[in-house]
């Protein structure tokens, strides 16, 4: 049995902590703040609850293996899955409206031949079906196995642009350019803003990117009923359950090293504790930590984004038809939950306002307002009040530099959307985590665990598993 030290509680440490405990080890997580879950956090005010991160789950697979791995309830006995349906709605530029349903091709498809007419479906499913083959290719090497050494193959984009198009004659194509030459107008405006809505810049992606909302399409969107963040808790449950120890309040000032490798941490008080090996759930850079040799930048590509958060308490019922999530254009997401938890009581409505931003160039309270009354008819009417949650408030909660939110890990663009290997140049050193291999999001920061899980536990020669 070997002592391990876990520094951060994100959902990407704690899927790591329950797996090295099931495998016999004793771990221990050391959280700065007082509390588990990273940017999986919820506000709560005059009876109105919302989740402060993501919204959604996509491939709720990732969150099922990782409760059938670590004990015998499996996640659906821990928490309440929903499967949202429809899955997204989308406010087009002129007013307009475009409702798409959830985990059905052939639904999306007939719904927008209605919107932009005959043949646009068949377009759009032509689009998602190389977008399949791009996630066919990638699938493993970007999601199920530690960075290969030799990680710069996947800097070619798997995406197989229509031949004659006028696309790969100079270089290969970025998702805005694949939007607007096999979609076109609107329709390929709905795409651009679906892998926006991920904190990706369509203009500079990889077609690639597309596979994004092939994934959303296939397996579908899910809510957790209470709120994001009880999924968070029923990962720390399931971790406490496994007699994962956590220590909050507890900042990590360094790693230290002995004999040349990891042998434990520095904590801000001066209290030395003692490791077998260490594994860091926080932005690597924040401590300085040293990347494996050749591996790929530590930032998943340049210009990374981050959030900004309107809450907004609304006087009201929420209307029968009101969907869960809508994209109103620019980077904007509104989250209106079919939750009774979320609000005081049904007269009242709890709507969160999602923005990806330049933490330098945050939008005010105003322009989100502004924004979300495209999707909500009558907002200013019911608002009671708002409150606004900035990058700043996001570096505050996670440590992360000017309050990033890593997006998932992408094939294509050279390598520049890749996350450095789970391993790192110290041993007895491990990245779990959104930043880390294979990168930000619910699905991907829950997968380091069965990597990071498996490369302790099996050794360097740990590939995946099967």
């Amino acid at each position: 049995m070997a002592r391990i030290a876990v520094i951060g509680a994100g959902m990407g440490a704690m899927a790591t902590a329950a797996r090295l405990a099931v495998a016999g080890h004793q771990v221990t997580v050391y959280e700065r703040t007082s509390t588990y879950g990273g940017a999986v956090g919820r506000y709560e005010r005059d009876g109105f609850a919302f989740d402060t991160g993501p919204g959604l789950l996509h491939l709720p697979a990732v969150y099922r293996d990782l409760f059938v791995k670590t004990g015998k309830r499996p996640l659906e006995e821990c928490v309440e899955l929903v499967q949202v349906d429809p899955a997204v709605r989308h406010v087009l530029p002129d007013g307009a409206a475009v409702t798409l349903p959830n985990a059905s091709r052939g639904g999306a498809a007939a719904v927008l031949d209605d919107a932009f007419g005959t043949g646009a479906g068949d377009r759009w499913s032509a689009v998602l079906g190389r977008a399949r083959d791009a996630w066919n290719a990638t699938r493993r090497p970007l999601l199920e196995e530690p960075l290969w050494p030799d990680w710069q193959v996947l800097g070619a984009d798997p995406y197989p642009a229509v031949r004659k198009s006028g696309l790969l004659r100079r270089r290969p194509p970025t998702l805005a350019e694949i939007a607007a030459r096999e979609l076109g107008g609107p329709l390929g405006d709905l795409l651009a803003e679906r892998v926006l809505a991920y904190g990706v810049d369509p203009a500079t992606a990889p077609a690639a990117a597309a596979v994004l909302p092939y994934m959303e399409q296939t397996f579908g969107s899910w809510y957790v009923r209470g709120g994001m963040r009880a999924l968070a808790t029923a990962v720390h449950e399931r971790c406490r359950e496994r007699k994962v120890d956590f220590v909050f309040g507890s900042e990590v000032r360094e790693v230290v090293q002995r004999d040349g490798r990891a042998a434990g941490l520095l904590l801000a008080d001066g209290e030395v504790a003692e490791a077998d090996a260490v594994v860091c759930g926080v932005d690597p850079r924040a401590l300085a930590i040293p990347l494996a040799p050749g591996s790929t930048p530590a930032r998943g590509g340049a210009g990374l984004r981050s959030r900004s958060t309107l809450f907004l308490a609304l006087r009201g019922a929420r209307p029968a038809d009101a969907v869960h999530r809508t994209l109103a254009g620019a980077g904007v997401t509104v989250l209106r939950p079919d939750d009774p938890a979320t609000a005081p009581d049904p007269e009242h409505e709890a709507v969160t306002v999602q923005a990806v931003v330049d933490a330098a160039a945050a939008p005010s309270a105003e322009d989100l307002l502004a924004a979300a009354a495209r999707a909500v008819p009558g907002l200013r009417e019911r608002l009671l009040w708002h409150e606004l949650r900035t990058p700043a408030d996001i570096a505050d909660v996670t440590g992360a530099e000017d309050g990033a939110v890593p997006a998932p890990a992408l094939a294509g663009a050279g390598g520049r959307l890749l996350y450095p290997a789970n391993t790192t140049a110290l041993p007895g050193l491990y990245l779990a985590g959104g930043w880390a291999h294979p990168g930000g999001g619910l699905p991907h920061a829950g997968m380091t665990g069965a990597l990071v899980a498996g490369l302790i536990v099996e050794g360097a020669g740990f590939r995946g598993s099967r």
